[in-house]
């Protein structure tokens, strides 16, 4: 295990690696920097080309990498182009949005996918299953920038239940208002609830009228006992590499649910950095979305060993 664990983290090392240098090639391939962003059409050449000198984006960019490489490995993630403060601390600000929205639909994924995965694969065939399958593909059906603006025609616009948009407000203000996350929360948990309930559910399925479980029957033990016991750890094993996704996905789906609510989280960062030609923090919100995304796929794995059944055939 720890022999898979280091070269999982080297192969973590060098994915990282890989997506700075595609993102950064990227960034470099863009028309347009930042200089001519700052500039916008009022700038005259040799503004802009003083600009560009003054900002360092007359040098190579393979020479602008490697600097920003250098400082990385020092912990310094640089200074943001445009507004010359620290990449970090507006990552800082923006994570606690971020996190405000992406917490509450971890937790309801987590807690309700394996309750309506389990209770569909137990009944497998039956009304309760076709109801919950025919649900979670038309949820899953619906784009999240559809759903969300759907919700917010609905609910907020026509019955004036919840608000619309959460513009202008920070951690703080969401904190006091939090009928504003009810919405882009829904949104967000909808899909990636779906597909896991829907991993768990095939799992259940497959694993409830198996051999071991019968003989379990058998031997006396209780019905709930062989579900806990058995079934859903054997159903969770395959489920973890699911769940690895929906938490990538939930920052994934965190741009557009931004974008439709007005929250000013990550997703709404990296777009806006991109927009700006500001490659020191395009840089580090992929460094920060892969190394989720590495971390979260390495644990997932380990999960799925620990969970793998382990079944001993006899001749």
């Amino acid at each position: 295990m720890r022999a898979y664990i280091l070269r999982r983290s080297l192969l973590a090392l060098v994915q990282c690696l890989f997506v700075l240098v595609a993102v950064f090639a990227v960034g470099s391939l863009l028309p347009g920097d930042t200089a001519d962003v700052l500039r916008g059409e009022l700038g005259t050449p040799e503004q802009v080309a003083a600009l560009r000198q003054q900002l360092g984006l007359d040098q190579p960019a393979w020479t602008r990498f490697w600097h920003w490489l250098g400082r990385l490995l020092t912990g310094d993630l640089g200074n943001s182009l445009t507004t010359g403060l620290p990449v970090v601390d507006d990552i800082g600000r923006r994570t606690g949005v971020t996190l405000l929205l992406g917490v509450p639909a971890l937790v309801l994924v987590t807690v309700v996918a394996p309750l309506l995965g389990t209770m569909s694969g137990l009944r497998e065939g039956s009304r309760t299953d076709r109801a919950l399958n025919a649900a979670a593909v038309l949820l899953h059906a619906v784009p999240e920038f559809v759903l969300g603006l759907l919700l917010v025609a609905s609910v907020s616009l026509a019955a004036g239940l919840l608000p619309a948009t959460a513009v202008g407000m920070d951690t703080a203000a969401l904190l006091a208002e939090p009928a504003v996350l009810v919405l882009p929360v829904t949104v967000l948990t909808a899909r990636h609830l779906c597909d896991l309930a829907r991993q768990i559910r095939v799992g259940v399925a497959a694993e409830q009228p198996g051999p071991v479980a019968e003989h379990l029957r058998l031997l006396g033990m209780q019905e709930r006992t062989v579900v806990l016991r058995h079934v859903l750890p054997n159903a969770l094993g395959p489920a973890a590499q699911q769940y690895a996704r929906c938490v990538e996905g939930l920052l994934g789906g965190a741009v557009l649910v931004e974008a439709v609510f007005g929250f000013r989280g990550l997703g709404s960062g990296f777009v806006e950095a991109v927009q700006n030609r500001d490659l020191p923090q395009v840089q580090t919100y992929a460094l920060l979305f892969a190394g989720t995304a590495v971390v979260v796929n390495l644990v997932a794995d380990l999960v799925a060993h620990r969970l793998a059944p382990r079944r001993e055939v006899t001749a």
